[in-house]
């Protein structure tokens, strides 16, 4: 993950452009993605997918003909979105095109217009505060034109019908936890998907943020609304600072209490956020009548790092453990929604367990810890309750059930509830 992080991060990504497209092929060497244009001009909701937008080269010249602020050097230096410019100009003018941030001397800040037409440079602000007075040569080789916005997709069959939806963007620059650890973690988690058996149907998607959901939405919300039972946005997902969690609006989603009940047993460390705090593309699935069940696992929440849309999100701020870590914690969540079933204990009364092999010959310590939750797993699997309804009863974590399930089911002592599995109320029991 963090080898592929590092190819694509010199990337200049944007909401449209060859960025993204150079940025989806590279993701494609490692899964079949499926890419698709929609033009310039299409009505997505309320929203217009804009003109598409390029870049060739940026910079700020002194009057000596030297490049001071250089896009080729950062490309967090132009404004996204910049017109084309080519003008010498005062220091005075060139302050109204200048972003930086005097709380963070040393860091180049992330600034964007993309439905207003301006031209801009981002720099620190220790280099802003030493800029002598004179003329400037400001250059930016741009275009906006009709064109596309790109999105990359990957639909991985299951038994059923029944959906879990993945959604990473690939919309901004040089960034590494609030840009790339959600694509490169939801690439190998597809792999991950693909390498084994499933019961679910997989939708991965790869998109800009806020008009690349409203277009992918506009275009297959019937379809996922009737399908996908839980479903993960992918962003900040690489650091090694604590797990964030941000709900769906309702906050009782399938999705819900698979994230709550990994994050609490596994990190329980892990800050949890109120939907109120949204700002990535949960705000679009989450919306009134699309209502479809997302929530965001993180490590450190977007706005929420000192680094975030700086510079200084770099690639010392992800590393290789900070990516593991994101990538189980959400692993561990579709594991989780993939075992999880409603369970029927079949025997009235205790099951006597020694008959049957399950009883330790030897009692120790941990032989009655395992029993214990054995006898507490038949205690409350009676065809209301799901696997995670009881591993939150019991207060045992999944992982350590799963064994527990087996062994029980094999025995005959346990049955997962005769219904419909395809329907989304036994999937969801217990919501």
């Amino acid at each position: 993950m963090y080898r592929l992080l590092a190819e694509l991060f010199p990337l200049c990504r944007s909401i449209t452009g060859d960025g993204v497209r150079e940025t989806l092929r590279t993701i494609q060497g490692q899964i079949p993605l499926r890419l698709v244009e929609v033009p310039t001009g299409t009505q997505v909701f309320d929203w217009t997918v804009p003109r598409e937008w390029a870049i060739r080269d940026a910079h700020i010249s002194d009057s000596n003909g030297k490049r001071i602020v250089d896009f080729r050097s950062n490309n967090l230096h132009v404004v996204g979105y910049s017109v084309p410019v080519d003008r010498t100009i005062s220091l005075a003018e060139l302050q109204n095109h200048l972003y930086s941030l005097e709380t963070m001397p040393d860091a180049i800040p992330y600034v964007t217009s993309y439905y207003q037409e301006r031209w801009g440079f981002c720099l620190t602000h220790r280099q802003r505060s030493g800029l002598p007075d004179g003329e400037y040569r400001v250059f930016i080789d741009s275009e906006l034109k009709d064109g596309h916005l790109t999105y990359g997709e990957l639909i991985i069959p299951g038994e059923t019908d029944r959906e879990i939806f993945l959604s990473t963007y690939v919309c901004h620059p040089s960034m590494a936890n609030n840009e790339l650890s959600g694509p490169v973690v939801a690439t190998m988690l597809a792999r991950w998907i693909m390498s084994r058996p499933r019961r679910f149907t997989y939708r991965i998607v790869f998109i800009p943020e806020t008009i690349g959901s409203l277009t992918y939405l506009s275009r297959s919300l019937d379809r996922m609304k009737e399908n996908i039972v839980a479903g993960f946005n992918l962003t900040c997902i690489g650091d090694d600072r604590a797990y964030s969690f941000l709900p769906s609006r309702s906050g009782s989603t399938l999705a819900d209490r698979a994230a709550l009940n990994i994050l609490g047993h596994k990190h329980p460390d892990f800050i949890r956020y109120s939907f109120l705090d949204r700002g990535s593309d949960e705000r679009q699935y989450c919306s009134p009548g699309v209502d479809l069940p997302v929530v965001s696992v993180m490590r450190s929440k977007y706005r929420e790092y000192p680094e975030y849309h700086t510079s200084l999100d770099n690639l010392d701020l992800v590393t290789p453990a900070g990516l593991q870590g994101g990538f189980s914690a959400v692993r561990d969540c579709l594991e989780l929604l993939e075992n999880n079933r409603v369970y029927r204990a079949t025997c009235l009364g205790e099951p006597q367990l020694g008959r049957r092999g399950l009883f330790p010959t030897v009692g120790t310590r941990d032989s009655h810890s395992q029993v214990a939750d054995m006898l507490n797993v038949l205690a409350y699997a009676d065809g209301t309750k799901d696997l995670i309804d009881i591993s939150n009863t019991i207060q045992a974590p999944v992982d350590r059930l799963y064994p527990i399930i087996d062994k029980l089911a094999a025995a005959g002592l346990l049955v997962e509830q005769t219904a419909d599995l395809s329907s989304r109320d036994v999937v969801g029991a217990g919501v």
